[in-house]
C-alpha cells in the first residue's frame, strides 16, 4: 500500500493538465481590453452630464419665472447667452480664454517642473521629509487667494505676479501627491531595482516614477485645480490693462459694471475650462495608468 501510495506521489504529472493551467493563470492576468460601442458612450458619458445641464437650466428658467429674487440678481439664462453672444461677435471670447489658459498651463508646468523633483527629494532623503514635508501640508492648505497681496507687493501687477501665486498654489499639490504615490511603491521594487544596478538617479527614473504614477497623477489633477484656483484669484485682484483681459479680470469687469448676467457667464466659462482640461488630458491619463495596471476600472 505505501508503494502504491508513492508510486502515485511520484508520478509525472499530465502536460495537458499542466498546459491547462498555464492557459489557466494567463487567462487571470490578461485584462481584456474593448472599445465600447458608440451608443453606450452616448448612454453612459454623454447622456448624464448632458441630463443634468438640461436640468440644471430648467430649474434656473423656474427660479426665473417664478421671481424669487430680481432680475439683476438672477438674470435670465437667455441674458446670460445673449452675453455670450456679445464677445463672441466681438471677436473678444477667445482671447479672453486663451489669455487665462496660456497662463495657466505655463504656471502649472513650471510648478510641474518644480514639485516633481522636490517630491522626490522629500519621499526619499529623510532630514528632508522632517524639515520640508509639514511646510508642504501646510502650504497645500493655505487659500491660494492669500498669496496674491505679497506677490504683488513683490513683483508688482504684472505676470510675473500670477505666475508666482500658481507656483505656491500648485507645487505643494504635486509635491505631496509624488510623496504619496512613492510611499505606496512596495518595497519590493526599490529592492529588485537596485539588484539590477537601477540606483539613484536610475532608480527614480525607472522604479520609483513609473511605480508611483497613480498617486503621481492623481496629485498632478489636483496641482491643476490648485494653478487654475490660484491663477483666477490672482486675476480677480490684481486686474491691470498690461495684464491683459483674461477671464478673472473679465469677471472683475463684469461686477464693477453691475453686469449680472456677465458675471454669472464668467463663472461658467472658467467652469467649462476647468472641467475641459481634466476631461482633456487628466481623465484620459489616469484611465491609460490603470489600464496598464490591469485595473478593471479602468476599461469602464
Amino acid at each position: 500500500m505505501a508503494g502504491t501510495e508513492t508510486g502515485a506521489r511520484s508520478a509525472p504529472a499530465n502536460p495537458h493538465d499542466l498546459a491547462g493551467l498555464e492557459a489557466g493563470l494567463d487567462a487571470l492576468d490578461a485584462v481584456e481590453v474593448r472599445r465600447a460601442p458608440f451608443a453606450q458612450v452616448l448612454l453612459h458619458k454623454v447622456l448624464p452630464p448632458l441630463t443634468a445641464v438640461v436640468l440644471v437650466l430648467a430649474v434656473w428658467k423656474l427660479l426665473v419665472v417664478a421671481e424669487v429674487t430680481d432680475d439683476y440678481k438672477l438674470p435670465d439664462p437667455s441674458a446670460v447667452w445673449h452675453s455670450l453672444e456679445e464677445l463672441w461677435l466681438r471677436g473678444t471670447l477667445l482671447d479672453i480664454v486663451w489669455t487665462s489658459v496660456s497662463r495657466g498651463l505655463l504656471g502649472f508646468a513650471a510648478a510641474l517642473a518644480l514639485g516633481t523633483p522636490l517630491g522626490l527629494l522629500v519621499a526619499r532623503v529623510k532630514f528632508v521629509r522632517a524639515a520640508l514635508g509639514p511646510v508642504l501640508s501646510g502650504l497645500q492648505s493655505l487659500p491660494s487667494v492669500a498669496w496674491v497681496p505679497a506677490a504683488v507687493i513683490w513683483l508688482g501687477i504684472t505676470d510675473a505676479a500670477m505666475y508666482a501665486v500658481i507656483l505656491l498654489g500648485a507645487v505643494p499639490s504635486i509635491a505631496n501627491g509624488l510623496v504619496s504615490g512613492i510611499d505606496q511603491v512596495p518595497p519590493l521594487y526599490l529592492r529588485a531595482g537596485r539588484t539590477m544596478g537601477a540606483t539613484g538617479l536610475r532608480g527614480a527614473r525607472h522604479v520609483l516614477l513609473p511605480a508611483a504614477l497613480p498617486g503621481y497623477i492623481a496629485g498632478l489633477k489636483q496641482g491643476w485645480a490648485f494653478s487654475w484656483r490660484s491663477l483666477m484669484a490672482a486675476e480677480l485682484i490684481a486686474s491691470s490693462p498690461d495684464l491683459g483681459l483674461g477671464l478673472g479680470q473679465y469677471l472683475e469687469n463684469a461686477r464693477t459694471d453691475s453686469d449680472m448676467p456677465g458675471v454669472l457667464l464668467g463663472i461658467l466659462l472658467i467652469l467649462f475650462v476647468g472641467i475641459a482640461i481634466d476631461l482633456a488630458v487628466f481623465s484620459p491619463l489616469e484611465r491609460r495608468v490603470l489600464r496598464t495596471r490591469g485595473l478593471a476600472a479602468a476599461s469602464r
